[in-house]
């Protein structure tokens, strides 16, 4: 059996090509968190109509983006920033704050330990429990946030875990946060897709809490990851102030711009999405139950956890038996406090999730 020879990330199809010579049109992502449905339909029928936008250049205050964003997020628009993608909103943040020392909720995404290093600072990772499903224990977290730390550093539903902080909790976090002088990112990749993402999105709390900012983008949820568009919601105008005056101008192209419009007003795309994943995801989560050589854990986003229980297989295996079928799973081992048992793997179309299901219950009997 070809072992991989590295980890691959769900934008990584080229790679996948050249290794096991399966051509990237034939790979489903499993590993990519993407909406299944593809883009709004709304979007494919009136963005090609737009075209001649391009002949002139983005306002550069992109009030009207702003405006229809902060419909989308129930928030002030004076409170929102735009950038090309979160992955700028981030960088910008931590080149303004500098952290010197960062504490990050993990197992979680790797690129915030990255910008936090590139800005000149060091970060500690708080672990997320297995034994508690990776939920977080606001409790324990207080004792370790201390004023030694200046950035707290929370994925909101996390990936990969698929767990969530619920935004009373969140609200305790602010408030610690705020006492011992640490700033809080939160970022809300996923949150959209929870089945009632009222109970933890923080966009609410930006209002009354000036150290916090949120970051969203229209990667997952929006399946656009080539539009490079993301936003941040902050209650802190001198934040916002720094923000704008260290990005580059028109970072977002007219086209981008006049897509985020139309895709946040696109309520039947939004609401089939919903409908789509809550469905997936409790079927999914059920199959997985009864398999008893794996531990499931609930998932809140559109993907989930899973550990292999089966001694004699690692995820290492999975990815190799699945890809072999067109079919792309994250193999876990590269975040951290997790290791070759865990994989993660977002719903597609129901047809695709019962074929890789089949394929690991198959493998796991």
């Amino acid at each position: 059996m070809l072992t991989p020879k590295e980890h691959f990330h769900g934008s990584d199809l080229e790679k996948i090509e050249t290794i096991y010579g399966i051509k990237k049109e034939d790979i489903t992502s499993f590993s990519a968190n993407v909406n299944p449905l593809g883009i709004s339909p709304k979007l494919r029928a009136e963005l090609a109509g737009k075209i001649d936008a391009i002949t002139g250049y983005p306002d550069r205050e992109y009030t009207s983006l702003r405006k229809c964003i902060a419909t989308y997020v129930h928030a002030d628009m004076e409170h929102i920033v735009v950038g090309n993608g979160s992955t700028e909103l981030i960088s910008l943040f931590i080149q303004i704050t500098h952290p010197k020392k960062a504490l990050i909720i993990g197992p979680t995404y790797s690129e915030y330990e990255r910008e936090i290093s590139l800005g000149g600072g060091s970060s500690l990772y708080y672990r997320l429990e297995e034994t508690d499903d990776f939920h977080l224990n606001v409790e324990d977290l207080k004792k370790e946030l201390t004023a030694e730390f200046d950035l707290l550093v929370i994925c909101n539903p996390n990936n990969p875990t698929s767990s969530a902080i619920p935004l009373s909790d969140m609200r305790k976090i602010l408030d610690i946060c705020k006492l011992r002088g640490i700033l809080c990112m939160v970022d809300e990749t996923y949150v959209e897709f929870a089945e009632d993402m009222t109970q933890i999105t923080a966009i609410s709390l930006a209002s009354y809490y000036n150290n916090i900012i949120i970051l969203r983008g229209i990667s997952k949820f929006f399946a656009a990851p080539g539009l490079r568009l993301g936003y941040a919601v902050c209650g802190n105008m001198d934040m916002l102030k720094l923000l704008n005056q260290r990005k580059n101008p028109w970072t977002i192209n007219t086209l981008a711009a006049i897509a985020g419009e139309i895709m946040f007003k696109d309520e039947e795309y939004i609401s089939q999405t919903k409908m789509l994943i809550k469905q997936e995801r409790d079927r999914i989560y059920d199959m997985l139950s009864s398999c008893y050589n794996v531990r499931v854990y609930p998932p809140v986003a559109n993907f989930v956890l899973v550990k292999i229980l089966k001694e004699s297989v690692t995820a290492s295996d999975l990815f190799d038996a699945a890809i072999r079928k067109g079919l792309m799973i994250r193999d876990c081992s590269t975040f951290p406090f997790l290791d070759q048992k865990f994989i993660r793997f977002c719903f597609m179309s129901p047809e695709k999730n019962t074929e890789l299901m089949n394929l690991l219950l198959e493998l796991l009997k």
